[in-house]
């Protein structure tokens, strides 16, 4: 299969036109970015977005991955002259590797099997004669007598001996596994129940103590929640495949002549090749192919939760203060300014075993007067209720502190990998002076002013925004969540001249490296004036610039095209609509101007006139009718709070705000300000049918939710949409 076969099935498969692909793949094999093809290709690929291009590359590398392993398998069984033309042209026609490993197992280098010990023995003519099934043939016991020898001393050896190589012979036969696979798939069951009296004392697993579903009915969280269940020892776990119908279907194909003297030594035979070899390996074939499915599904839900975290909107110009919650070390304090610069730390000790509360309220009172703070940011850590205890009496009571301030409010921000970041050389580098500790109340406080600019510091794996993410293919889930974190990246566009290098980093055509040298020059040699003075910057290749350039901002360059997501190689085509419309680009009312000139000029007029295609002039006139626009400023801010609730304050029927933490298969967590996030289960979130909670909610939306069931013994809220 060639690049253009290739491009015509992964066409179909997205049901878009082959030529968009083939160029896709091109300009995929020119060493360019999916970010980059994606918003400054348009024209050539006719406006793929992201998420077809990502699955163009994944297509694309497991297609030429099948190709390779055909050329292999074709090179390792014509080296043993047992090459056929029907068997070429099977293998040349398989659409999966299974497919062409299936075809390739009966040629396979292998261990020493039992059939290859019987083959050893001479025994390979008696099998061929026994699976023959002669009508007019002597019984097999007289068969066998004529292969008796020293390593084959009896009769029953001879014909064990024939039944393995026939049991083999059976096992490999592509067309029998793939029937075994596909009946298994389609009528199996899994099953699992308690490994032993006391294995789940918590009862975490109690659902899957006596557990029993089809295959294709499994949902993804029940198969991560069993896998779990089972490396634990907790849960045995087993696949009910229909064996009477398969061996029905094998004995159909390789009993011809059921009443022949033979068919009782080929029917044993293949219910040993059933039971004996193909079972087990079918087994773990669906149990791997049921993981890597779930695998996925859990991948994908933690994707789209990060992205959306990603992109929650920063609380822009305000002085915040991040408190890192603890006991016997005490709370951590921080205050930023609005561009994150740390201005002072303190420690406070409210809690157990020091138990200074009204000192704890007087520090942060000083620290809010002294600084003018708008926002507090309280991590979801170790006491972090308690914590926001002692600040909501506070704000209750700055005006009897002296603070004039009254509009102060808090936000719990989710502190998943601060400690991560914390002790990482980046911490180190940004916050020298620091100890680890205070570094986590600076990340924190970060995280309110800007969630993506901080996040980016961690690995995103550590940000708990996912569904058993400890479970799934970590390399794959590393792939996903980067390609996420790239893509809002350069979706929001990165200020050249604050970001941080792991910021940079993700920016499309640069690498670390390249990040840390940006920084660099810009401590040696001041702000950025100019996107083409990024060009000196060492490491910054013509191919590097021409990938970043459009997404790396400079808000107060000379040129104001260097504040858009305008890329500078339609510079010149800005500059000729610029002439045709009588602006110089700096006007307040660009906006009104683009609207009014759209009206009297056709898009497409326009486009030829100024050399560049129409998806690009449609972003040209977006971008320069909101000039330095962020997209996240769409989004609902986060809720300042000055009030807190207990689990015992709240009643069935009480109707609060709140925000999407986190949005799994069954629902979605919601933080109504109390110790423990709520669910609303996906039946309790329209009046409708929903079959996937995306469909309703997102990771930071802010909802109104009716409190229906409170369990208080066991910490849980049941909350529902449906007011």
């Amino acid at each position: 299969m060639d690049t253009s076969q290739i491009a015509e099935r992964i066409a179909h498969e997205l049901g878009v036109r082959p030529a968009q692909v083939a160029r896709a793949i091109e300009l995929l094999d020119e060493g360019n970015t999916i970010p980059f093809i994606a918003r400054y290709r348009k024209e050539a690929t006719g406006t793929l977005d992201e998420e077809q291009l990502r699955t163009i590359q994944a297509r694309l590398a497991y297609l030429r991955n099948l190709e390779a392993r055909k050329q292999t398998v074709l090179a390792s069984i014509a080296e043993q002259d047992r090459l056929t033309p029907d068997l070429e042209e099977r293998i040349r026609a398989a659409e999966t590797l299974q497919e062409v490993e299936d075809l390739y197992l009966p040629y396979r280098p292998r261990r020493r099997t039992r059939a290859q010990v019987a083959r050893e023995r001479g025994l390979e003519p008696l099998a061929r004669r026994l699976l023959a099934q002669e009508a007019d043939a002597p019984d097999p016991a007289a068969l066998a007598a004529e292969f008796l020898s020293d390593e084959v001393p009896t009769v029953e050896d001879a014909l064990a001996g024939a039944r393995d190589i026939i049991a083999e012979q059976v096992s490999e036969d592509a067309d029998v596994r793939s029937m075994a696979r596909a009946s298994t798939r389609r009528e199996g069951m899994l099953v699992s129940r308690l490994a032993k009296p006391g294995a789940d004392p918590a009862g975490q697993y109690e659902v899957y103590h006596e557990f029993r579903a089809p295959l294709g009915d499994l949902k993804p969280h029940q198969v991560l929640a069993i896998n779990r269940g089972e490396a634990e020892g907790v849960l045995k776990v087993r696949v009910e495949a229909p064996d009477d119908l398969i061996l029905g279907r094998i004995e159909a194909r390789y009993l011809t002549r059921p009443r022949s003297p033979a068919a009782r030594e080929v029917r044993a035979a293949i219910e040993d090749a059933y039971k004996r070899l193909i079972a087990p390996a079918i087994t773990r074939e669906v149990r791997r192919a049921l993981t890597e499915a779930a695998d996925e599904h859990g991948i994908q839900v933690f994707a789209t939760n990060l992205r959306n975290l990603l992109l929650q909107p920063p609380i822009r110009d305000k002085v915040v203060m991040g408190i890192d919650p603890g006991y016997r070390t005490g709370c951590k304090v921080a205050i930023v300014d609005p561009t994150g610069r740390f201005l002072e730390g303190d420690t406070i000790y409210p809690h157990e075993p020091q138990r200074q509360w009204d000192a704890a309220k007087r520090q942060l009172a000083t620290l809010i007067a002294r600084h003018g703070v708008d926002a507090i940011a309280i991590g979801n850590g170790t006491a972090s209720r308690e914590t926001e205890q002692l600040v909501v009496e506070l704000l209750g009571e700055l005006e009897e502190h002296g603070v004039e301030k009254s509009d102060v409010g808090y936000v719990i921000v989710n502190e998943a990998g601060a400690s991560v970041y914390s002790a990482s050389p980046l911490a180190r580098r940004e916050l020298p002076d620091l100890d680890v500790a205070m570094r986590g109340a600076v990340s924190i406080a970060r995280r309110l002013q800007d969630p993506l600019a901080e996040l980016v510091k961690i690995d995103p794996r550590s940000i708990g925004v996912g569904l058993y993410q400890h479970d799934v293919d970590q390399k794959r889930l590393a792939e996903a969540l980067d390609a996420v974190v790239e893509s809002v990246v350069n979706y929001v566009g990165v200020n050249v001249n604050t970001a941080s290098p792991a910021l940079l980093g993700y920016v499309a055509g640069i690498h670390r490296r390249v990040a840390e040298a940006i920084v660099a020059y810009r401590d040696e040699h001041g702000p950025f004036r100019s996107r083409d003075e990024l060009k000196r910057v060492r490491g910054l290749g013509d191919k590097a610039f021409q990938q970043a350039a459009g997404f790396l901002r400079i808000p107060d360059a000379e040129n104001p095209l260097d504040a858009t997501p305008i890329h500078p190689e339609s510079y010149e085509a800005v500059r000729r609509l610029f002439r045709w419309m009588g602006v110089h680009g700096r006007e307040r009312d660009m906006a009104e101007r683009i609207a009014a000139f759209r009206a009297e000029h056709p898009d497409e007029d326009v486009a030829v006139r100024i050399g560049v295609g129409v998806p690009t002039l449609q972003d040209i006139y977006e971008a320069l009718s909101k000039p330095g626009r962020d997209p996240r400023d769409d989004l609902p801010a986060p809720i300042l709070r000055r009030d807190v609730l207990s689990i015992d304050d709240l009643r069935e029927g009480m109707v609060l705000r709140g925000t999407v933490r986190n949005v799994v298969d069954f629902g979605a967590f919601v933080d109504i300000g109390v110790k423990r996030d709520g669910l609303v289960h996906v039946s309790e979130m329209a009046e409708r049918y929903v079959r996937d909670p995306y469909e309703v909610v997102r990771v930071g939306d802010v909802i109104d939710v009716k409190v229906i069931k409170v369990d208080r013994e066991r910490g849980r809220i049941s909350l529902s949409m449906r007011i």
